[in-house]
């Protein structure tokens, strides 16, 4: 494909700054923490599932989320720990499923164990439910092709990857990240942006994740 052919509509690259604060709502055993994620806004089931990701940008992937370390590390429940950290946050496409499948996760292994629902944390070591506040800031980089799409690629922040990948498709609800979309729709390589899509973002580091799109786009515009 003509990596220089102009694209329908350009891309513009956006950033975010993010703020995590506090809901006024913890939880003491297992029977508060499933009330209270059936309760809080969903920007606190996503700061609870991805801020180990948005912290450590450049560490290993595929992270804990935050119920899954504090069942394992305050209620010292392995079984659900375990359960809970491999949920895969990946095949859930907006964050109302993904918390539907935490609580039901919970729910199952309460069914089972129901002397569980009333133990309690240690004291001090409530689960504090905090949520995410993203501010969404455009920047001046702006792709007319996939030329320069790639070279841009290279020179935008971990926050700019971040935002496209995992906040537009789950947090947004867009279905599908922002590189896949734009590729599809205004390039017209619907087979790079399913390419791009298949990706398992939470099976990268960010940058690892930037080198092996800007590879997949390479290989599509030099192959014959």
């Amino acid at each position: 494909m003509n990596s220089f052919a102009t694209a329908r509509e350009p891309f513009r690259f956006y950033t975010r700054m993010q703020l995590a604060e506090l809901t006024g709502l913890k939880a003491s055993n297992l029977e508060e923490l499933l009330y209270y994620i059936k309760q809080v806004p969903t920007s606190s089931i996503y700061q609870h599932t991805h801020r180990y990701l948005q912290q450590h940008q450049y560490v290993s992937p595929e992270p804990p989320n935050d119920f899954a370390y504090w069942v394992s590390e305050t209620l010292k429940e392995s079984e659900l720990a375990e359960e809970l950290a491999s949920i895969d946050t990946i095949q859930y496409p907006t964050l109302r499923s993904l918390r539907e499948k935490i609580i039901l996760t919970i729910e199952n292994h309460l069914s089972l164990h129901p002397k569980l629902r009333q133990k309690n944390a240690p004291d001090g070591h409530d689960f504090y439910f905090v949520k995410s506040v993203n501010f969404i800031l455009p920047t001046n980089y702006v792709a007319t092709n996939l030329h320069e799409f790639t070279e841009l690629l290279k020179k935008i922040t971990l926050d700019s990857i971040y935002f496209h990948i995992f906040e537009a498709r789950l947090r947004l609800e867009k279905g599908t990240n922002d590189f896949s979309r734009w590729i599809e729709t205004s390039v017209g390589d619907k087979e790079l942006a399913d390419r791009i899509a298949q990706l398992d973002p939470y099976t990268h580091t960010l940058e690892h994740l930037r080198g092996t799109i800007i590879k997949r786009i390479t290989y599509s515009t030099v192959k014959v």
